[in-house]
């Protein structure tokens, strides 16, 4: 019986599917006579979700389902879900008048009543997806994988169908495997109810291939809302130029899910499919890189990568993508700017170099300065987004006096209104060093649930423990009160006022000491 593979991309927010139309790419390429489809829940209307579903699964009859669930997780200061998650919790937890912490209450509840919604709704159509292709054909098969899956795979084993295939991380190899009938036991993966998930699956190292030039011309036949993404020039297209990240920083999920092995696209190839989707009208280009320039041993890769776009006089583009600054130099500064970089983000999580040494982040804020000199010199003069994450490891009074005198020297190299910050709380999430962290210090106990989003979880997974928790959620509610617009800039402006700011000096030194650093220790 001939393969028929349907790709059904959960709701999210309209972001380009980069996996799911990667995975049907790579498919295509090993076993070009499998009929496939892709299947973009996303365009379509929420009352249409599961009619269109059934629709689709009707025409197509297809032998293989695979879903893609992007989201889960919700804490981050912005909108969503019928509300913003972090305005609604501080005000919950640190408002002073009873009617603010009423009104979060009830914000709150809408928002959690949003979230287990969504998730019982996925749920409902990964379910009634795979009972209907059964309907055609009895041996029909679903895996279920995108980036919720990845982080949450443990907690979702005992609410998916018996039988699903459950993907943690890259689908290639896995998919290959099952196509080919061959054993996948040993690809990071378990089957609901056939077998488990081994203990620290998720820190195994994906299989790597070989990646080349998605062909757009294939992909545009097999999924028929593709142009929906290509309407509007305001969608950032994503394109990948490697995967894997090689840093152990406290609290990111990257490193783990794509694994710690640098693995580069060649940039012919990243170029070669640029050009196509350039062809086609894209003009707003995302790397959707863990980080676009990880390490200094990859700023040649860089080099090599944007000198070739250069070369390929797609002169009229704009990219932007997440990027340690700390790896850049004046050449990539200058191609950065030549190629058409009119966005970046960098997440330094905070302005003292005491704090990113003891969350691992493994960078020198000293250097990032300078290159953001050698980029401001190369002529950018566009937007640049920097995260922090107040209250994490060890933050005091004079680390965060040290974060102020840091961004205000970025506003000053870029200026005050091209530096934006956003103003994030971690969320803590399974397999990182942070939750180790929190289990050593009995801030959460093993077995816990991080999908939960009842108050007394939600608050320890939203870190912003005390002492500092009320100051920063009294600081953070008086700025959604004054300047919910431009909320991060009004956060470090009442900063300022309440603490004063560091030399920037002291920022940039980190005293040795001798105590054990707590995350070290992990």
């Amino acid at each position: 019986m001939t393969q028929r593979i349907l790709y059904v991309r959960l709701p999210c927010n309209p972001i380009f599917p980069i996996g799911v139309v990667y995975l049907a790419d790579r498919v295509h390429k090993v076993f070009p006579a499998i009929e496939q489809k892709i299947f973009d829940l996303g365009t379509v209307p929420p009352l249409d979700f599961k009619g269109a579903l059934d629709s689709c699964i009707d025409e197509f009859k297809p032998t293989l389902l695979v879903f893609s669930w992007r989201d889960i997780q919700i804490y981050a200061p912005v909108g969503g879900r019928g509300g913003n998650p972090l305005q609604n919790a501080f005000e919950f937890y640190y408002a002073k008048n009873p009617l603010i912490r009423l009104r979060g209450a009830l914000g709150g509840l809408k928002v959690t009543t949003a979230y287990y919604g969504e998730l019982w709704r996925n749920l409902g159509l990964i379910k009634r997806g795979f009972k209907r292709a059964k309907r055609y054909n009895n041996d029909a098969r679903v895996v279920v994988g995108g980036g919720a899956v990845s982080v949450f795979y443990e907690q979702l084993e005992t609410q998916l169908p018996q039988g699903t295939i459950v993907s943690v991380g890259e689908g290639e190899a896995l998919l290959e495997k099952l196509l080919r009938g061959q054993d996948f036991s040993d690809e990071r993966c378990y089957v609901v109810g056939e077998t488990k998930p081994r203990s620290r699956m998720i820190h195994e190292n994906p299989t790597p291939f070989e990646k080349t030039a998605c062909d757009y011309d294939y992909i545009e036949k097999i999924w028929s809302e593709f142009n929906y993404y290509l309407q509007e020039n305001d969608f950032y297209i994503g394109v990948q130029t490697k995967r894997g990240c090689p840093h152990n920083c406290c609290y990111c999920i990257y490193t783990v899910v794509e694994g710690k092995q640098v693995r580069i696209n060649p940039a012919d190839e990243v170029v070669k499919e640029m050009r196509q989707l350039y062809d086609r009208g894209i003009r707003n280009f995302w790397f959707t890189d863990a980080q676009f320039i990880p390490a200094r041993k990859f700023i040649d890769d860089a080099i090599e990568l944007l000198q070739k776009i250069v070369d390929a006089r797609m002169k009229d583009i704009h990219w932007a993508a997440y990027i340690r600054a700390d790896n850049l130099t004046p050449q990539l500064c200058d191609l950065m700017v030549k190629t058409g970089m009119n966005y970046f983000e960098i997440g330094i999580t905070s302005g003292s170099q005491e704090l990113v040494r003891k969350m691992r982040m493994g960078y020198n804020l000293r250097t990032v300065l300078q290159n953001c000199r050698d980029l401001k010199a190369a002529g950018f003069n566009d937007l640049v987004s920097v995260n922090y994450s107040f209250n994490v490891i060890d933050e005091t009074f004079d680390t965060i006096r040290q974060t102020i005198a840091y961004h205000r020297e970025l506003e000053r190299i870029f200026g005050v209104d091209k530096v934006e910050p956003a103003i994030f709380f971690i969320g803590l999430q399974p397999h990182t060093h942070l939750e180790d962290y929190a289990f050593k210090n009995n801030i959460l106990k093993p077995g816990y649930n991080p999908m939960s989003l009842m108050p007394w979880t939600a608050k320890k997974l939203l870190w912003n423990p005390e002492p500092l928790g009320s100051f920063f959620g009294e600081v953070c509610l008086q700025a959604w009160q004054h300047n919910p617009n431009d909320f991060g800039r009004e956060v470090m402006k009442i900063l300022e006022q309440r603490l004063g700011c560091a030399d920037l000096e002291e920022a940039l030194t980190a005293p040795i000491e001798d105590r054990e650093k707590a995350l070290v220790a992990v």
